[in-house]
Order: C-alpha cells, then structure tokens, then sequence
C-alpha cells in the first residue's frame, strides 16, 4: 500500500507547511476527512508475517498511502523485499531451531485483528482512488490518525452518482416583490439593519445561479475556476463520507465506516474544522466567522446567518436553526398578547365581584373541615388571598386568549411551511431524491448472524440431498438478497410494547406517588401544634409537591431517553432514517406522558372524586382524597406548570446541555492521558493540529434532543395556555438564550457533524402539528371543566336575579347538617366562635331539609350541560378557523412558485442554447475536415501528375528517380 515515504527531516520541515493541520504535509491538498483509531503494539517478538511485517525506510515521522505514482523511493523495492521475507518465514516456520514461537494473549490477537481490518479498510479506499496520509505507530499504545483526500476525479465521479446540484454559469434574474409590498420590505430592511449579522453577503442579490446536478459528460456548463475550490469543504466530506459507508472489508463481512467504528476498529470518523475559532492570528474562516456573529450570547440580538450556517453544518441543520428562529419570532406577539391578558387580570381584580365576596368577612360562610378529627371548621374569608391570585389567570380574556394561541399555531405552522419552500428554492431542495441510504452496522450483524444459522442449518441437512442439487441450492441460498423479516424482528416489537407499557405505568405510579405524599404531609401537618403550620398547610404542600414532582420529571427523562434508544435498537431498524424516526416517537411518547401527566391530574381529576360531608372517598381508609382550593384548581395549575416548564428550561435544557458535553470532553481528556504512556516523541509536532483538536471534542449524536426540548416546550405553550397566559414570555427568554447555546455547542464543543441534504424537518411537523390539534381539545375542556368561567356564565345569565354576579360564591357552596358526620370524624376540642349546625361545602347538591338530600341538584346538571356545550362549540369554532387560515395561507409562497417555474424554463432554454452552439462546433468540425480532404485531393491529384511526368523524363534521370522516391 505505501508507495509514498517521507523520512524525519522531510516530516520536519512539511510540518512547518501544513495550514493549519488542514493539509495534508505537502501543504496542497485538504484534509477531508480523518479517522482515528488507538493502537497497542506488542511487546513480546514473534515470528514475521506477511501482515505484521512493517515498512522501515529511515526513521519516518510521517507515512504518506497515496495511489499516484511519483515518489516510490525505496517502498516498493522494499515492500516487495518484505513480502519475500514473510512467506520465506513462512515456509522455513519449523525449520528454524532458534526462533521461538509466542502465542498471542487475547487482546493482542484482537488488537492484530483489529489491525488486519484497518489494513484492508484502507487498502479499499486507496482502490476506491482516496489518498491516504498515516502517523506512524511508533509508540508502545497511543492515538493514530487517518487523513483521507479526496482528489478530483472522484469528486466528480461521486458528485455525479449523488447527483449534487452544482451552480452553471447562467445566471437568471429573481422576480421582485412589487407595490407595497416592495415597499414594506425595504422599510423593513432599512429598520432591522443594525440586527443583521456581518457576515460575507452574495454581490448580486438579485440574481441566481442556475443550478443542474453534476456530469461529467457537460462540464461545460459548470463555471469550474478552480478544481480545488469547486466543491466547498462541505461537500467534500460529504462525498468521502459516502465513500467510507459503502467501502467493504471481507473481515466479520463488515459493511462501511459505521461497522468499524461499532466494532471499534477506529474510534472516530469526522470531517475537520476549519480551524480554530479564537486564536491571536488574523486568519478568517467560517467558523471564526460563525463564533463572532452568531454563536456568542452578546449578539443574541442579531439575525441568525442561516446562509452560512447551512453552507457550514448543511441543510439539515440549517433547517433546525431556521425553524427555531422562526419559532422565537412567533414567540414575540404570543407573550405580547399574554402580558396584556396578565395585565387585564391584574388591572379587573379589585372590580371582581366574586372575589370581594369571598373576602367580605361580613358574609359569614362557615366551611366544613379539610380533614377528619383534627381540622376544625373554617370561614371561608381566610381564603382570599388564593381567590384573589386565582382571578389574575381566571377571567374571561384567558377564553380569547385560547382562541387566539390556537389560531398562532396554525400560523406559525402555515409560514413554517412557506419559509421551508423558500429555503429549499434558493437552497436547490427542489425536486430533491431520497437518498439510498446504506443499512446500519446493527441490521448488517444480525442479517449475518441470521445467514450464518441458515448456512449451518443447510450443512446439517446436505447429506440428505445429491451433491448437485446441494450445490444449486447453496448458490441460491448466496445469492438471494436476504433480509430481516417480521418473525425476525418479533421480540424486539414485544419488548417494545412491554415496556413501553411498563414505563408509562411508572409514570402513573409517580403520579400517584406525589399524590399520597400530598394527602399524607397534609395531614400529618393538620395535627401540628402550631398555629402557623397548620395555616399554611396548603402552600407547604403545593410547593413541596410541585418541587418532587420536577424532580422525579427529571430523572425519569434522563431514564426515558436512554430506554427509548434501546427499545429501538432492539427492533433492529434497517436505515439511520428509520431508527431516528422510531426513536423520535417512542422519546416523545414517553417524555410527553412524564411532562404533563401530573398537569393533566391537577387540571382533569383533582377534586373530581372526593365525595362530600360524611360520605368522602379515602386512600389507605384513612386519608381523604385532596381537595381543590377555595378558588378552583386553576390557580394550582398555573403553579404546577410554571414550575415544571421553568425548571426543565433552565435545569435540564441549560444546566444540563452545558455541564454534560464539558463533563465528557474532561473525561475524555483525563482517559486518552491515563491510557497514552509518557513517551518523548521528537518526531511528532508540538503544536497539536486540527484533527487532535477535534478529536477530543463531542461527537455529533443528531438533532433529536434539541427538536425534542423545544417540542415539549411548544406543548407548555400551547396545550395549557389558558392557565397560564404568561408561558410564551417565559418561553421566550428561554429561547433566546437557547438559540446561542445551541450555536455555541455546535461551534465550539461538537465535532463537525456530517452535511446532510434535507428538504423539511421531517417527522417533527407531524408532532407539532397534532400537539395544535390537540392543544384546542385541552384548552377547550380546560375552560370548561377547570376553571369557573362556565358557572359565572350561567349564574350571570340564568340564576342571577339582577343579571349581575352578586351571590355567585353562595349560589356556589352546598349545606350540610354537621349532626349527619360519621362518628370519629368529628372536629375535636374545636375552637370555632360559635356554634355550628350546618357548614358549607363547593359543589351543586340538594339541601339537607330536601327530600333528596345531598343529591346532585338541577343546577349541577345545567352547568355540566353547558360545559360540553361550550367544549363542542369552542373545538368546532377554534378547528374552523384553524382551517380557514390554513387555506387563505399558501403552503408556496406566490413569487417562489413562479420562480420555480421561470427556473424550470431558464433551464430548459439554456441547454437548448448550449447543444445548439455544442452543434454549430461540431458542424464547423466536419466543415473543416471536409475541407481538409478537399485539399488532400487536389494535392493528390498534383502528385500523380508530376509521378507521370517523371516517368516521362529519360531512364537513370536522378530528377526522376528523386521525385518517386518522394511520391512512394
């Protein structure tokens, strides 16, 4: 394989020329990509192979495997030499009295054929037409590096296999806005000037390369200056990338970069950066570039350089970066709107009728006791604070407030859909192919394992056949393209379904955990001696609750994600495309349950079933179910949700994603220092290069986490916005610090992730577009069923006799005669000012001096009408409007859609145009060969007369005899 050798003073003096460790040691062609490998020499001498036999030309500090020609030096003489050696070993093995033969421990014969496996790996891809540049292995254990270039050729060859879209040299001119429209949009651009990142910008904004997928056979149309340059560094790794995923080695049968790297042949495969992004030299790249203007929080002000952005990380993240500044647009009038609602709350609650009632201590409403024996009876005024604080969140501007999140959803989806068609016309996403995408190191193992049961089943049974019909089938069985089946994958999809079934019960059972844990610390504080303890009882409890419950949310997410991971592996998917998209629904699926299940228990089921006075329903047969405060359990809602939406924001969305990739480099670091000996190495640099600095970064494991935080997010936003009107501002902030936290780590703290072409966000539209479906539903039954605005209504307007709210609170709270309390559970040695025959309680039943005492009264069954009344109307209003916006929106805005057509057009003219003059070439060509054989026949024609008139000149002429000799 090396036919290419430096020794150590030629290292030297290349080591001073590379740019950057971007080079490779002669300084002129790039790193596209690099694979790192650890390597573990053995200590102990045995006998030389032909695979263990090593090239020693000198003392090399450098090992260059390239598949040119030039520069063979002593390697081929000397490999050819080697070779002789090893199977001349080989033959004399038993022959040699003084040679002593080692046998290997296992991990050096893992190690040998670990070694084995890189040797061929690399040997395919020099056939493959990489170069290839090697550190030498002169440690005893240590870290080794792979360089791959791609050069021209197969750039071009693979640029046109991937069908890359590649710009030509026509240029066509974009359709401009008109009218006012033109006219906002420069307003517009003259205000947000100063928020524009500085970044490089296209000359001509106004025009746009035609672009066409590469060919070879029409290189002409392409504007290629420089080979070099062509293909940015992007696409460059990209098409090695492709390289690597198919190259083959016969070792274990593996299949791509992706196979070794799981069997840990090598350890990484990535594309370098392009160097480093601070530093004292002047140097400007792209990522310098992306540090300073986007990926630094005091610049959280400016637009985001999505052009480089893309042009750097590729399509797919461009996407992700794209939709998350849109989504953060979209933030700014939702909290605008949920601060005014906030402010309308704050400003209407001194004029709130219901809430002056209930703190009037002349209305004298004595409440029945909060739990058995030791909590005595109380006014219902010692609740005003909770009533008043309740009223900020339930008023009558959370019904539109609802309306209107509802409705910005679907906004926000509709000009996603229209920014995604934008970005994917002037990004030349139009028209894109699905890639085939190669099967993963997994399915290869298993559908291995699977052809190798077959295999020995086959040779069990082969004495049964005749040689001949063995033969036939052993060739069908070889050549038949085998895959997993549905029996194959059957107990990976029972686990999943048992399991996924078991983790969602866990969260239930935490739930329900939090619960008890309520109910019992209740209590527990209801018999305290101290009059302060047992005042305060219930926002101990709340607040203690709510905070184990954001615990125990985050511990199990941490749990949920790692399970998710491993359920789908288990299935065995055959592409990345399919296990991301199964990951995506099983992490969502069990992370939505862990998220909003305690919410959904607060807003849906808490104070549903408790029973009333002398016939509640208990836990353990002694405690009694909780109850909702005075003022409803909204109020708890919006406290339950605040608190788990801001501390998964800021514990696990920032705390977490910059202390763990910190934590792991640290880790990494302190491993690669403890494993490597402390050997003086002159020959290696002492500045270490761009693939030694990348290599200790984090490697990039995809955009599922990020997706999936601002998915959880989004559904704080949207699914429980009527008791909370202030999550967009909290979601907000959250986001701006989010949009350069994400931008730094990709900076600065991952490796540079592989460009991948996407032309939408795939399966994650789908989830944000059911959370707006499902988001109205929730809402809907929120306003209902939670809050007190459909009891208000109808008192207002059906049992109020001056068509005002005045008596609400009493229209609201039911009798109970205190005679009626089971014995034992008695209030004891109670110190209430007066005595008591009848206490009240909230909820719609008879009377005890009716003849159906304490069953639900025709008012209850007014209210619960009308609750469903207004969930089916508020769903069918909300889903209406819903669509009415989604078809007055284009899913294409209106100037790209023409665009795409004047493109398709230009298109179609320009090759026209270019075999039109192609042909008037090659018909110039025939004119003048044509022309070219006229003129050999007239010379033709001379030359036989002058031979005939030579002939006619007397014999022995030396004229005559000269001029045969020339026409002969």
């Amino acid at each position: 394989i090396i036919n290419n050798y430096m020794d150590g003073t030629q290292g030297g003096a290349m080591d001073k020329a590379s740019l950057s460790g971007l080079h490779f040691r002669d300084s002129k062609r790039k790193v596209d990509y690099v694979l790192a490998y650890h390597y573990r020499r053995r200590l102990a001498q045995h006998a030389p192979s032909v695979a263990s036999l090593e090239p020693t030309c000198g003392s090399a500090s450098v090992a260059l495997v390239s598949n040119r020609s030039t520069g063979k030096g002593c390697a081929e003489p000397q490999q050819q030499q080697q070779q002789d050696d090893g199977q001349r070993a080989l033959r004399e093995w038993q022959g040699l009295p003084s040679l002593e033969v080692v046998e290997l421990s296992p991990l050096d014969a893992l190690e040998e054929e670990r070694r084995l496996q890189r040797e061929e790996y690399e040997r395919n891809l020099l056939e493959a037409g990489l170069e290839i540049e090697k550190d030498p292995e002169n440690k005893i254990q240590g870290l080794s590096f792979v360089r791959i270039h791609a050069p021209w050729q197969v750039l071009s060859r693979e640029a046109e296999l991937l069908k890359i879209k590649m710009p030509t040299k026509k240029m066509y001119e974009i359709t401009e806005e008109k009218g006012i429209l033109k006219t906002l949009n420069e307003i517009w651009c003259k205000f947000t000037e100063p928020l524009q990142p500085q970044v490089p910008q296209q000359e001509n904004t106004k025009m746009k390369a035609l672009s066409y997928p590469f060919s070879r056979e029409k290189m002409y149309l392409y504007n290629i200056r420089d080979k070099d340059t062509f293909f940015d560094n992007a696409t460059r790794s990209r098409i090695v990338r492709e390289i690597l995923k198919r190259t083959s080695t016969k070792a274990r049968n593996s299949m791509g970069i992706g196979t070794l790297i799981a069997n840990n042949v090598y350890d990484a495969a990535y594309p370098l950066h392009d160097g480093e992004y601070e530093g004292q030299n002047d140097d400007m790249n792209e990522r310098k570039l992306l540090y300073q203007e986007w990926a630094r929080y005091g610049v959280f002000y400016k637009f985001q350089p999505i052009e480089l952005i893309r042009k750097y990380f590729g399509e797919k993240i461009g996407l992700y970066f794209a939709w998350l500044g849109l989504y953060t647009e979209f933030l700014i009038p939702s909290s605008v709107v949920g601060i005014i609602v906030f402010i309308y709350g704050c400003i209407t609650i001194e004029s709130d009728i219901p809430s002056k009632e209930m703190c009037d201590q002349r209305n004298a409403f004595t409440m029945c006791p909060l739990c058995d024996k030791f909590c005595d009876y109380w006014n219902l005024s010692s609740a005003c604070t909770t009533a008043r604080a309740s009223h900020l969140f339930d008023n009558p501007a959370t019904v539109f407030f609802s309306i209107f999140m509802a409705l910005w959803a679907t906004m926000f989806l509709e000009q996603w859909k229209r920014l995604q068609m934008r970005l994917s016309y002037f990004w030349d996403l139009t028209g894109l192919e699905e890639e085939e995408e190669h099967p993963r190191p997994e399915y290869e193992t298993k559908l291995l394992q699977k052809k190798l049961k077959n295999k020995n089943i086959t040779t069990e049974n082969s004495n049964e056949f005749c040689h001949a019909c063995y033969f036939v089938y052993v060739f069908c069985l070889q050549n038949e393209k085998e895959k997993l089946t549905w029996s194959d994958r059957m107990p990976g999809y029972a686990a999943n379904f048992g399991l996924i079934l078991f983790m969602i019960m866990l969260t239930f059972s935490a739930v329900f955990g939090v619960i008890v844990y309520r109910i019992t610390t209740a209590a527990a504080l209801s018999f305290s001696t101290n009059e302060t303890t047992r005042s305060n009882v219930r926002v101990t409890v709340t607040a203690t609750a709510v905070i184990l419950n954001l615990v125990v949310v985050l511990i199990l997410d941490e749990i949920y994600g790692a399970v998710a991971k491993w359920l789908t592996e288990i299935e065995i998917p055959k592409t990345e495309k399919t296990f991301e998209e199964r990951l995506i629904l099983k992490a969502f699926l069990l992370k939505f349950v862990n998220s909003y299940a305690s919410i959904f228990y607060v807003a849906f089921f808490k104070g549903r079933f408790v029973g009333r006075p002398g016939r509640y329903v208990y836990v353990f047969e002694s405690y009694r179910m909780e109850e909702c405060a005075p003022g409803g359990c909204l109020m708890e809602l919006c406290i339950q949700l605040s608190i788990i939406m801001l501390g998964k924001q800021l514990i696990q969305n920032n705390l977490f994603e910059i202390g763990i990739p910190k934590l792991k480099k640290l880790l990494r670091k302190l491993k690669d220092e403890r494993t490597e000996l402390k050997e003086m190495d002159t020959n290696q640099s002492k500045d270490p290069q761009q693939w030694d600095l990348d290599y200790v970064l984090e490697p990039f494991t995809g955009l599922t986490p990020e997706y999936m935080e601002m998915i959880i997010q989004f559904g704080f936003v949207t699914l429980f916005v009527a008791s909370f009107p202030l999550a967009p501002v909290f979601a907000l902030l959250n986001n701006v610090i989010e949009v350069r936290l994400d931008a730094k780590k990709f900076v600065t703290e991952l490796r540079r992730p592989d460009t991948v072409r996407a032309k939408d966000i795939g399966i994650w539209y789908n989830i944000l577009n059911g959370i707006g479906k499902l988001s109205v539903i929730i809402n809907a039954f929120v306003i209902a069923v939670t809050s007190d605005f459909i009891p208000r209504l109808m008192y207002q307007y059906a049992y109020s006799q001056n068509g005002t709210m005045h008596g609400f609170i009493n229209h609201t709270l039911s009798y109970f005669n205190v005679s009626q309390l089971k014995a034992g559970t008695q209030p004891e040695n109670s110190l209430f000012a007066q005595e008591v025959s009848f206490c009240r309680f909230k909820d719609y039943r008879e009377p005890p001096w009716s003849p159906h005492q304490y069953e639900f009264s025709k008012q209850y069954w007014a209210v619960l009408s009308a609750r469903l009344a207004f969930v089916i109307l508020f769903q069918n209003l909300v889903m209406f409007l819903s669509v009415l916006v989604d078809w007055m929106i284009p899913d294409i805005p209106k100037d790209i859609s023409e665009q795409i057509k004047k493109e398709k057009t230009v298109l179609v003219d320009f090759f026209l145009k270019e075999e039109h003059e192609k042909l008037k070439l090659i018909e110039s060509f025939i004119a003048n060969d044509k022309q070219k054989r006229r003129s050999g026949t007239k010379s033709k024609r001379t030359r036989a007369a002058s031979f005939s008139q030579c002939h006619r000149s007397p014999k022995g002429s030396f004229t005559s005899f000269s001029s045969q000799h020339t026409v002969v």
